[in-house]
């Protein structure tokens, strides 16, 4: 089968950071899903590893951690999914990837794609979805409404950095199905119409003070921080707008924090990783597979839409790598997708 993969980690320039491979195909069993891959995302998560984990005993690393595709073959314990079924998943870290033609993942961790979507519009989705569903309604311990009946509450959630792909999601989900006042930060004109286009109440520069911009929207204090860049630049900033017992949750991955400064207020730290489930097997490991469930029938019910921005064409090195790029770059607004081999 075609893949994407690499041996050394090589920086994006290099034409051998990722090149195009040959692979055998696997074979599914468990509660594996052996899925024909049809369109995939990428996402800092890629250049990530790319950059910081090599390949190990000589042999091609795959990565790729989103991902739309048809079912074609199933394990013995598999019993949501049957041949002939179209998912979406992000997949597991201790797998590999989704740049390859196919592909085996577990069943608890795939949605039924949504079928009012592409496959390219789909493929945006899954480990966005999330990061932050698990980011809001399980480390921030936002209420979940439903969009139709949903009351304003008294949660002023900020989201720093919610032009990109998590933050996109996010400030959907907050804005379709919590009754909290969202504040999106973005630091351009065109992310910050972005965000107020996807539901944001309020849109103020990162890259200026965040406690001056949001003390002059006069709205109270804030409850729930989402940080999802440059956490340790904008601690400061967080303990001090956050009311007494308020929630930090974070998705970066700073250096060092000094959390003795969250003390006095009572406040709580968070961090969300959504392959914690799947890399630990937990017991609530089906927890994914519902929860992609739920971000489909959303979709295509019209509450929330797809992220994608920018499609690149065919799966294979060269447009992997220039996707790489763009992310590494630190400009990007909502998903690069790609689709067909």
């Amino acid at each position: 089968m075609k893949a994407v993969g690499y041996i050394q980690s090589l920086p994006i320039s290099n034409p051998k950071s990722l090149i195009d491979i040959e692979l055998s195909q696997p074979t599914a069993s468990g509660h594996d899903l052996l899925v024909q891959v049809m369109s995939i995302a990428v996402n800092p998560v890629d250049y990530k590893i790319r950059q910081n984990v090599a390949a190990e005993n000589d042999e091609y690393k795959v990565l790729g951690w989103d991902a739309v595709g048809e079912v074609v073959a199933i394990g013995e314990s598999v019993s949501h999914f049957k041949p002939g079924d179209k998912v979406f998943y992000a997949g597991d870290l201790n797998r590999q990837g989704s740049n390859a033609e196919y592909q085996l993942v577990d069943e608890r961790i795939v949605g039924h794609k949504p079928k009012s979507l592409s496959d390219g519009e789909a493929a945006a989705l899954p480990l966005t979805a999330i990061t932050a569903w698990e980011l809001l309604f399980e480390r921030l311990l936002i209420k979940q409404q439903h969009p139709e009946i949903k009351k304003k509450s008294n949660d002023i959630i900020l989201i720093v950095g919610a032009a990109g792909g998590v933050g996109s999601i996010l400030v959907q989900l907050a804005s379709a199905l919590t009754g909290a006042t969202v504040i999106a930060t973005a630091s351009r004109d065109s992310s910050a119409k972005w965000v107020k286009k996807l539901g944001a109440d309020y849109v103020i520069d990162h890259s200026k003070s965040l406690v001056a911009q949001i003390e002059q929207l006069a709205i109270g204090q804030v409850t729930h921080v989402a940080s999802l860049t440059h956490t340790d630049s904008y601690l400061d900033s967080f303990v001090e707008l956050l009311a007494p017992m308020g929630k930090i949750a974070l998705i970066d991955d700073p250096k060092s924090l000094d959390i003795s400064k969250l003390k006095f207020k009572s406040l709580s730290l968070h961090w969300e990783f959504m392959f914690t489930r799947s890399m630990f097997k937990t017991t609530d490991i089906d927890e994914q597979h519902r929860l992609l469930n739920k971000i489909a029938d959303l979709i295509d019910q019209g509450y929330i839409q797809t992220t994608v921005v920018k499609n690149l064409g065919t799966i294979n090195a060269k447009n992997l790598r220039a996707a790489h790029k763009i992310l590494e770059s630190g400009q990007s607004i909502g998903k690069i997708v790609l689709e067909g081999f």
